[in-house]
């Protein structure tokens, strides 16, 4: 198995396990053996537990000897809740690892430094931003900046209504793109909303699975606004927990999320665009439903967009159809 493939593997077990590492990184590893054959493959844990890497060399036995470690991060060199993995592959004496994304974090880096110093051959960057982008990025933007990767995601018809005149809204977009939708949220921290969006379509903010059962894993609920929701709203019951902000200040959003890492905003148009215009979203998650509106209910409300010179300017890192509906990713340009 070429690295690329053992790579593409490991990326497939880290997207497994994203959502349930929380606070550290969703991370994949294979183990090939002295032929380049799979031997053993893993994933991070939840906190407490073994790292990916761990887990694979577990799987693998000695055939780790001699084989190489192919993993999406660089292997961690300091004792946390666990002893650092570097001491675990040395142990295991294998000849060779393959990482992607290099170990941003100061406390933890160090660890290909070490397996050169000790013989093991290292390759640092196979498919790395495409691990950057995919399964590690809202990780690692949070190891950059401190603050929790925020994606604003809605749905529009392709006229960009989020709701007809009357301000009916359900559904837009298909059931595979609501599915997909549910999905997101199984892996995210946070959802964010604020009180107009309660006050109005009293949502739930759960994920569910295709059956409409709860998934095993929610997000914290988070409502934000000046105004006063009803006790009996929804998105106060016991399915998940739910934290209410007295603000409209999207940095104050930010801080009270600060040990969050992966946050969705799923608010109104209103919510949207204070965030927009506070810079305080990384990426844009649009289900674009092929309808037409009209009338006056847009997906975001006033960007501090003047003129065509001062536009926003996002760039697409995705374009995917799902079911009669395209979804389309942008990042800031």
């Amino acid at each position: 198995m070429t690295p690329e493939a053992a790579m593409a593997l490991a990326v497939e077990q880290a997207d497994r396990v994203k959502g349930g590492t929380y606070p550290n990184p969703p991370v994949g590893a294979v183990i090939l053996d002295a032929d380049g054959e799979v031997a053993g493959v893993g994933a991070t844990q939840p906190p407490g537990g073994p790292h990916a890497e761990v887990m694979a060399l577990r799987r693998a036995g000695r055939k780790a000897a001699g084989g190489t470690a192919v993993v999406t991060l660089e292997p961690c060199n300091h004792h946390g809740r666990t002893p650092p993995c570097v001491d675990a592959l040395l142990a295991a004496e294998v000849s060779a690892v393959v990482y992607a994304v290099p170990d941003p974090n100061p406390v933890a880096a160090g660890g290909a430094a070490r397996l050169g110093e000790s013989g093991v051959t290292v390759t640092a960057g196979v498919l790395g931003d495409a691990v950057a982008g995919g399964v590690l990025r809202e990780w690692l933007h949070k190891q950059r900046t401190g603050k929790p990767h925020v994606t604003w995601k809605f749905a529009t018809s392709v006229d960009g209504r989020s709701a007809a005149a009357d301000g009916s809204s359900q559904w837009i977009t298909s059931e595979a793109a609501r599915t997909d939708v549910h999905r997101r949220r199984a892996v995210a921290d946070a959802i964010v909303v604020g009180t107009g969006t309660v006050l109005v379509d009293d949502p739930v903010l759960t994920a569910r699975l295709p059956d409409g059962s709860l998934a095993e894993r929610q997000p914290l609920r988070v409502v934000v606004g000046k105004r006063e929701i009803s006790s009996d709203s929804r998105v106060l019951n016991d399915d998940s927990r739910t934290m209410v902000i007295r603000t409209r200040d999207p940095q104050e959003v930010l801080r009270a999320l600060s040990d969050r890492t992966d946050v969705i905003l799923e608010g109104g148009p209103t919510l949207a665009g204070a965030f927009l215009r506070a810079g305080a979203i990384d990426r844009i998650v649009a289900y674009v439903a092929p309808i037409l509106l009209g009338g006056p209910v847009t997906a975001v409300d006033d960007v501090g967009v003047l003129s065509i010179a001062h536009a926003q300017r996002w760039r697409f890192d995705g374009i995917t159809p799902i079911g009669p509906d395209v979804l389309l990713s942008l990042v800031p340009g």
